[in-house]
């Protein structure tokens, strides 16, 4: 028997509250205040940017990439290949298919010029030539461990070069994979606005806050605690949890701030009595019975970060049948709310904690319905000043063939569902309709795709990009214009050295874009000499 654990709090309408972490200062230095007040006035010109330009695709036009991942660095370590994640933004040069935009982009160290090729052959009526001369790329020719805006804030030169390459008297903006205190003070050095969420507001994007929105919105959460800050607040709950639901088997420990599951724990309740020696039991076997999702991330480690960034505590939910959607949206500088889409997750990891990639759209029983709960979240996100895109996650659990959807968290920036969304709709040229849970092209066909940033083997390793664009074209894997499907990859520089990269596949049913992907294997397999020839 499957029983699902959630509390319903349709009262507690409390906004949440500013985490002390993210509370001012009052020894705040005169810099970080100037900082933010010339960063507000940045910003609140943005609007006034956007209404005229952005609805003309022939406006001059700059747009700066700047693809961070401006995220806790030792977590982040623990996905292969990470340092290559700025290559994700790259389906961004698709923007120069508009004649008169140009592109700065920025990367930690240079990509190769083959990858750039690959991505500009395919813009629908701009040559190569046309597209190259309004494209520029940087590098900071720094592979080290920080942040690509870290990088760029030591390399004042840099910011004057980025500054001389934006276009005299048009408007420019930046845009970035998520936006920190690093990131709002490269936008005031080079004086523009940032497509993306204050700082200041970062809060609302961890795992407590969500839990809280998520209250006021009246949706549904796991049963657990939020706010929760030290170790021994964690048994505490863990001990609440076992106590409320006896037969509760696993309960998730996330961090604030973690990011692909990488900032989550499970606990296995296997053995643990119910009754008034459950917190001692716990305690006792809190290390032996809790499962990190981090590679390498010990448990003495895990609890400091936790203790530094907060977190939560809730129950595991559980069922038969069981889905992880999430939903895409967008509040532009104008208050306009967009659904953009809705994928099914593909969940990896011992307990399904760990992003490997997604379908889209979502499953059409209950794609329109996540959109509209995804609406209702935008909607209080906008109470509070939010600007840009941002994913909301779920677990859905079908009981009695009625879908539950309960509300995990928010992901106040870009994330793994963004590129390959983005990529199909430049490709496509259409639109997601949040009504019917379906893409619609222009002449009204439908598209789907799978993407996935983690297609891993080991015999793959050792492939350069160019021997993968080589592979992709001679096994006709490349996607067509003529039919609109096909497959796009993205991280193709972490193939050689880690046997993975990422890809989209496009086709006009779920089948055929699964198909693509089929192939892929199957064609790289073989390459690899681990498939007989055909």
């Amino acid at each position: 028997m499957t029983v699902l654990l959630f509390r319903f709090d349709y009262m507690n309408k409390q906004e949440p509250e500013y985490p002390s972490a993210f509370l001012q200062s009052k020894t705040e230095p005169p810099a970080i205040a100037r900082e933010k007040e010339l960063f507000a006035q940045l910003q609140s010109q943005f609007p006034r940017q956007f209404e005229k330009i952005f609805p003309d695709k022939l406006a001059e036009r700059t747009v700066v990439v700047v693809p961070s991942l401006t995220l806790d660095q030792e977590i982040l370590s623990k996905v292969k290949g990470h340092f290559f994640y700025e290559e994700r933004m790259l389906c961004l040069l698709m923007l120069l298919r508009m004649p008169r935009t140009h592109v700065v982009y920025v990367t930690s160290v240079a990509v190769d010029p083959g990858i750039i090729d690959y991505y500009l052959h395919l813009l629908p009526g701009i040559t190569g030539y046309h597209a190259r001369q309004r494209l520029t790329l940087l590098s900071c020719y720094d592979a080290s461990a920080k942040s690509l805006t870290e990088k760029i804030l030591e390399r004042p030169r840099l910011i004057q070069r980025i500054k001389q390459h934006l276009l005299p008297n048009a408007p420019a903006h930046i845009t970035c994979f998520n936006v920190t205190e690093y990131e709002r003070r490269l936008a005031v050095q080079l004086q523009l606005p940032l497509y993306g969420c204050d700082p200041e507001l970062s809060f609302l994007g961890t795992k407590s806050s969500s839990r809280k929105i998520f209250k006021t919105c009246g949706l549904l959460v796991p049963d657990g605690f939020e706010d929760v800050k030290t170790k021994e607040e964690v048994i505490n709950c863990l001990t609440t949890l076992k106590l409320r639901y006896p037969h509760l088997q696993k309960a998730v420990i996330k961090m604030n701030d973690g990011f692909s599951g990488e900032g989550n724990a499970v606990f296995y309740y296997k053995d643990a009595p119910a009754n008034d020696t459950t917190r001692h039991w716990i305690a006792e076997h809190l290390r032996s019975h809790l499962k990190i999702v981090a590679d390498n991330l010990s448990f003495e480690t895990f609890f400091e970060k936790f203790e530094l960034m907060e977190g939560i505590v809730e129950v595991f939910i559980d069922a038969l049948i069981k889905t992880s959607p999430s939903v895409q949206c967008r509040i532009n500088p104008l208050g306009k709310i967009d659904v953009l889409s809705t994928h099914d997750q593909v969940l990896g990891g011992d307990d399904g904690q760990v992003f490997l990639g997604a379908n889209f759209p979502a499953n059409v029983e209950y794609a329109a319905a996540l959109g509209k709960q995804g609406f209702a979240v935008a909607e209080e996100l906008k109470r509070y000043g939010v600007l840009g895109r941002f994913g909301i996650d779920f677990m859905s659990a079908k009981e009695n063939d009625e879908w539950k959807h309960y509300a995990i968290e928010i992901n106040l920036r870009k994330g793994g569902t963004t590129h390959p969304y983005l990529m199909l709709q430049f490709l496509t040229e259409g639109d997601y309709d949040a009504d019917s849970g379906n893409y619609y092209m222009k002449d009204g066909k439908k598209r789907y795709y799978f993407a996935t940033d983690n297609l891993y083997h080991e015999c793959f390793k050792g492939l350069t990009p160019h021997d993968l664009i080589d592979i992709a074209m001679c096994n006709g894997l490349h996607f067509s214009n003529a039919t609109e499907e096909g497959v796009m990859f993205h991280l193709i520089t972490t193939l050689s050295q880690y046997g993975k990269c990422g890809l989209v596949a496009i086709g006009s049913t779920p089948k055929r874009a699964k198909a693509c992907y089929n192939k892929v294997i199957e064609v790289l397999m073989r390459e690899c000499g681990l498939a007989p020839q055909q």
